[in-house]
């Protein structure tokens, strides 16, 4: 087996059979209530919600109290699982941060992404990485006192954890169940291509407890500068059917959630009202749902 991916990074009994729970992320559906959400995503065919609580989100961070109860019953009315939120949080300093832990552990959540962690271009690395698990060490503590687990969101540019050493070497002397990784092997893939994406699965495998799913080709953009373009399921680069044997083989079991980049009138962006009608928008995510649990 690969370094890195041992059974024991998620205890689950070789015997048993692995059955991941898909969750859309609920920026894509910002142009419904919650009820109106839970309801599409049950009709899309996922089984739980990544929920949005920050800015302009489903919930917004400074009503996480009051308001997260509230969206967490009409997912679960909908018969779906709020399998995590996406938080507006970057560090323990980040406002609301503890309301926020307080609000997700009283709805029984256990895990939410964060990231935006940064480089100052202008100032050497290695002591930034002493610096940023120093944050990340203050993070972990307050994610014990309320019983959650972060996962950083691994983006590519030049964000911290895009390069994925950097985010190992800041975590690799935190306790996983305190803070993690949720790997976006659509950001991999682009840093990573032709095959470091793999070594990148591996060295972070122990520290997965989450992934997303985008799929994306590269293009030129109207100044002519090559960029990822974000596309439908299977249309791209990613590597799926390689990614997710590598995952069952990591005995991975967390929440896996889908992200809808490519254009869909502005649902693609998180926006409140779209251009398009709301049944082109469902019909595109059925047809990426269905192709993703063909590789499942």
């Amino acid at each position: 087996m690969a370094a890195g991916l041992t059974s024991s990074v998620f205890p689950i009994r070789r015997d048993e059979t692995i059955s991941l729970k898909l969750s859309i992320f609920s920026k894509h559906l910002h142009f419904l209530d919650w009820d109106g959400m839970a309801q599409a995503a049950r009709e899309i065919g996922f089984d739980g919600v990544d929920l949005t609580l920050r800015k302009g989100g489903h919930v917004e961070p400074e009503r996480a109290e009051v308001d997260l109860p509230k969206a967490a019953e009409a997912i679960r009315r909908a018969g779906l699982e709020l399998t995590m939120v996406t938080a507006g949080i970057v560090d323990a300093d980040s406002p609301h941060t503890e309301s926020m832990l307080r609000a997700m552990k009283s709805v029984g959540v256990r895990y939410y992404r964060w990231g935006g962690l940064r480089y100052d271009d202008n100032r050497p690395i290695p002591p930034q990485l002493d610096e940023l698990k120093r944050r990340v060490e203050r993070l972990s503590e307050l994610n014990r006192k309320y019983d959650v687990c972060a996962m950083y969101h691994t983006h590519s540019g030049s964000e911290v954890g895009a390069s994925f050493w950097d985010l190992w070497l800041i975590l690799k002397d935190q306790d996983p169940e305190r803070v993690a990784v949720n790997l976006d092997i659509g950001h991999a893939t682009v840093e990573g291509g032709l095959g470091d994406w793999v070594r990148s699965v591996q060295l972070l495998a122990p520290m997965m407890r989450g992934i997303a799913i985008k799929d994306f080709v590269w293009a030129r953009n109207s100044r002519g500068e090559w960029r990822p373009n974000w596309c439908p399921l299977g249309d791209g680069m990613v590597n799926f059917r390689k990614f997710f044997g590598m995952v069952r083989q990591a005995r991975f079991n967390g929440p896996v959630q889908m992200h809808f980049e490519y254009p869909l009138g502005g649902a693609d962006k998180g926006a409140k009202s779209i251009t398009v009608d709301k049944t082109d928008v469902i019909r595109a995510m059925k047809k990426d749902v269905v192709k993703l649990k063909e590789w499942m």
